[in-house]
């Protein structure tokens, strides 16, 4: 069985993520994965770290993010292409200068806004079985949603992510979810929920979660993830718990197969120069340095000041830039 990881979190999702990027990509790797996706959230901090490692293990390595929108369901988002993944970091950038350092504010209009050229899987927020939540507190509001702006932004690159993690009854999750696609006219994608490459993480993510609180391990429970399934498994596994659901596994190829953007497609771009026509960038540099000199001492311009200009201007253009 084939299998992408199209879900997990790093430790560049603060206190949320509990193995590095580099980890992660090395154990889908030594997994058999055919790729795995960094998708923090709010964020693309943590891409550089595992994009090299990716590279000399032949993984394809997908760029991605996981935000939360206020007035929506969480979803993944994963640019296929180069000018998509300028739209998804403008949209990042959009959303952290609105809000307090280290948190990001995004409504849905902002993610339709920049929309071309991303898929995107949103993550049913469905509660634990045996919870006493009413479908019409969360079930109403998801389907309409993804029945209406989510459909009429994303068409056909539109996707629920099946997260099973052996919860409390995963069968009736899978009816479930099979029934909500169905209703819903949205392909269903298996991920994973990553925390973490191994499960042995479970009790470092435990601390990281009680530091986000403010409080002791003892003191958790609710907050606590409800065991430590959010690893990397291995595929034997997956197929096991997909085994009713085999096209949503299949879909992680399908997904990877339309994302096309490679952190090597992205180089420096100098900007254009802002020297008039006929003037090297120095010469007008030359002309301003003096001008401006001039002006603020129109009388006279203080010896000084004239050699450190000279000084100055002489090491720029020694350093040739």
């Amino acid at each position: 069985m084939q299998y992408v990881e199209l879900h997990c979190r790093s430790n560049f999702s603060f206190l949320e993520g509990a193995a590095h990027p580099d980890e992660l990509v090395q154990r889908a790797a030594d997994l058999g994965y055919r790729g795995i996706a960094i998708t923090d959230r709010e964020s693309i901090a943590g891409v550089v770290r595992g994009y090299g490692p990716a590279n000399d293990l032949g993984l394809q390595y997908i760029v991605g993010s996981e935000v939360h929108p206020i007035d929506a369901p969480a979803m993944v988002l994963w640019p296929t292409d180069r000018a998509a993944y300028g739209r998804l970091c403008r949209l990042l950038s959009r959303g952290r200068m609105r809000a307090a350092k280290g948190r990001c504010e995004l409504k849905f209009d902002d993610i339709a806004e920049l929309a071309e050229g991303i898929l995107a899987g949103v993550i049913p927020d469905a509660p634990e079985a045996g919870s006493d939540n009413k479908p019409e507190v969360w079930e109403r509001p998801l389907r309409a949603f993804l029945r209406g702006p989510f459909r009429d932004v994303f068409a056909d690159r539109r996707y629920v992510l099946a997260e099973l993690l052996r919860g409390v009854d995963d069968a009736a999750k899978v009816a479930w979810l099979r029934e909500l696609s169905v209703a819903c006219d949205a392909p269903l994608v298996a991920a994973g929920d990553v925390r973490y490459h191994t499960a042995d993480r479970q009790a470092l993510h435990d601390c990281l979660t009680a530091i986000a609180q403010g409080t002791t391990v003892e003191q958790i429970d609710a907050q606590r993830l409800s065991n430590a399934q959010h690893h990397l498994r291995e595929r034997n596994e997956i197929a096991m718990l997909y085994r009713d659901l085999p096209r949503a596994v299949e879909r992680t190829l399908e997904i990877a197969g339309r994302c096309c953007f490679d952190l090597s497609d992205l180089k420096y771009e100098y900007p254009k120069e802002v020297a008039p026509e006929g003037k090297t960038p120095i010469e007008h540099l030359k002309r301003l340095a003096w001008e401006g000199a001039r002006q603020r001492w129109p009388e006279k311009v203080p010896e000084k000041v004239i050699d450190a200009l000279r000084h100055e201007v002489n090491l720029i253009e020694d350093l040739k830039y």
